[in-house]
């Protein structure tokens, strides 16, 4: 309760939110106020929010920036299939020094690029099927969001969180981030061959600048920080990222700028009441996730708040769980309940990159192999932990072996009109008809959302869906090994029959149930599936994921279609 009024407050109009900018008595950085403790997570059921970062729209999409958006939709979509409403949040982040500079070089203004870069982050969400009723797409110029992103700033301001000062370091251009002297290194300039300084932690190149902004006390959080992440060991997934997270703030954090001067950048959300500066881009950014709920308009904001869990890149995780959660605390608003970081896309071990000319185009690949197909793939070879290296042999062979050679394999051979005459679905066998190699399969059929469960869960939805083609390569073994094709020859045998519908049902039955499961990670071609196999919509829920999932006798009403093709054949590369 005290969450959900602490939200309606922060959204409430400003004439009324009590949130105005307080005066700036001093220039000189004053003794912190002490922090306020972590709102407490409110009690009652609320929607699953999940959120991609928002991205940058400095160039054109790539299949890192699809990874992200598939893995959170996963999670959007497996968290419904469970029963729950979801919230997924995503959009692009249009300000900044990079922008202003991106722009320049191809003769536009800000907006314009910024315009036509997020439309093709706009295309690629629509593209994946992300877009929907559920799914909210904040821009950064959007004015709701400046909004957001001003009242944040006036709560911070008003509860002392920030100064005006001096401020000097080494700044790069290129990560809208200033390092400590321990992040910088000389190196050799493989152009001029003069030193240069590098950050060590990003690669980018850094400069010394010396000006007068605005600064956030971050330092007062260090602690409040440090007991929040060892008292909820798995707020940070993997543990790896919550190790280094852990790490970086057992060392002193300094205060962070929070605002450039406009006579250096002027592509940015001005500082309410002071026009000569503008907001951290990061600072602006992080907010989306606040706006992002707003603008959803299922449900109220204090109902689909907190974030359940952030999917980030492992390259921002810095931001997002310490820069982030410090600023939810400076606003007395409640934190993020888990972030998962995951691992890069490589191609040739190598990162991707448009200078090296080893970026994959998603837009091609949706083309190629259509977008469930690329969607699985993303999430059965994706990496959390490490890094996983893409080629095209890579996604041929997951289609050709894993979609259409078992999956659309089984789904065909089982619904022949040889085998299938009648296309009704087989009846449950009698517990006395089971021969060994049914025991095998059944077994294997009647765990298997009780094993993928706990990895979807988990986020490991790589190993989650090796569980699942698992079981459909065994249910294709024992198709082959009981050549049901020859019992339908013995159309006067009614042992033959019977043994015949056995097959039929369990090899149907392994379709049946691995479709409703890969519902998150392939949601039209599940749909197709499991249309053709007369699955009601109201029966693909999780727990009808079930071996003899019969309970009212629809079974022998199902009418499966037999003339569509799950997954054609590739053309040749």
């Amino acid at each position: 309760m005290r969450a959900a009024l602490a939200l309606r407050r922060f959204f409430a109009a400003p004439g009324r939110s009590g949130l105005r900018c307080a005066p700036l008595f001093t220039f000189a950085k004053a003794a912190p106020p002490p922090p306020p403790p972590p709102p407490p997570v409110p009690a009652h059921p609320k929607p699953y929010y999940v959120t991609t970062p928002i991205f940058y729209v400095n160039a054109d999409p790539h299949i890192g920036h699809f990874y992200s958006l598939v893995l959170a939709d996963t999670v959007r979509r497996y968290q419904q299939l469970r029963g729950r409403d979801a919230l997924l949040a995503t959009g692009t982040d249009e300000h900044g020094m990079k922008i202003q500079q991106a722009a320049r070089n191809v003769n536009k203004t800000p907006k314009e690029l910024c315009d036509d870069v997020s439309q093709r982050f706009r295309d690629l969400a629509t593209a994946a099927g992300v877009l929907g009723e559920d799914t909210v797409f904040t821009r950064t110029t959007d004015q709701l969001h400046v909004q957001t992103v001003h009242k944040l700033w006036r709560r911070l301001m008003k509860s002392g969180h920030i100064y005006k000062g001096s401020h000097e370091g080494w700044y790069s251009v290129s990560d809208e981030a200033f390092y400590q002297p321990s992040q910088v290194a000389t190196v050799k300039d493989p152009v001029t061959q003069k030193d240069i300084q590098i950050s060590t932690e990003t690669g980018q190149r850094v400069e010394w600048i010396v000006e007068e902004n605005y600064k956030f006390r971050l330092s007062a959080f260090r602690e409040p920080l440090r007991r929040w992440l060892t008292d909820n060991p798995e707020i940070i997934v993997p543990q790896a990222r919550h190790n280094e997270v852990l790490a970086y703030l057992s060392q002193e954090v300094p205060d962070l700028s929070i605002s450039r001067p406009r006579s250096r950048l002027t592509w940015g959300i001005p500082v309410p009441d002071d026009e000569e500066h503008v907001i951290y881009v990061w600072l602006d950014a992080l907010t989306n996730y606040l706006t992002a709920t707003r603008t959803w308009e299922r449900a109220s904001e204090a109902k689909a708040w907190p974030t359940d869990l952030h999917v980030v890149g492992k390259d921002i995780i810095r931001f997002h769980a310490i820069y982030w959660p410090a600023f939810l605390m400076a606003a007395n608003l409640p934190l993020p309940r888990q972030i998962l970081a995951h691992a890069h896309w490589t191609m040739d071990k190598q990162k991707m990159s448009k200078s090296r000319g080893n970026v994959a185009d998603p837009f091609e690949l949706l083309d190629r192999y259509g977008v469930d197909a690329v969607r699985y793939f993303m999430m059965r070879d994706g990496g959390i932990i490490n890094d996983s290296d893409y080629s095209e042999e890579s996604i041929r062979k997951r289609y050709k072996k894993e979609l259409s050679g078992q999956l659309g394999n089984l789904l065909s051979r089982a619904t022949s009109a040889s085998l299938l005459p009648n296309g009704i679905f087989p009846r449950p066998p009698e517990a006395g008809h089971l021969e060994a190699s049914d025991h095998e399969l059944r077994e294997s059929l009647s765990s298997l959302a009780i094993r993928v469960g706990p990895h979807f869960d988990r986020h490991e939805f790589g190993r989650g869906l090796a569980q699942i083609s698992d079981a459909i390569a065994l249910a294709n073994k024992y198709f082959t090994d009981n050549a049901p094709w020859v019992l339908a020859r013995e159309t006067e045998s009614v042992t033959a029959h019977r043994r015949l519908q056995n097959i039929l049902f369990h090899s149907l039955e392994t379709v049946r149930i691995a479709g409703i499961l890969l519902q998150p990670v392939m949601p039209k071609k599940t749909d197709m599936l499991l249309s053709g196999l007369g699955v009601d919509s109201v029966e693909r829920r999780w727990q009808d994921a079930l071996l003899d999932g019969d309970v009212q006798g629809k079974l022998a009403t199902r009418q499966v279609h037999t003339n569509s093709v799950l997954f054609p054949k590739l053309p040749m590369p």
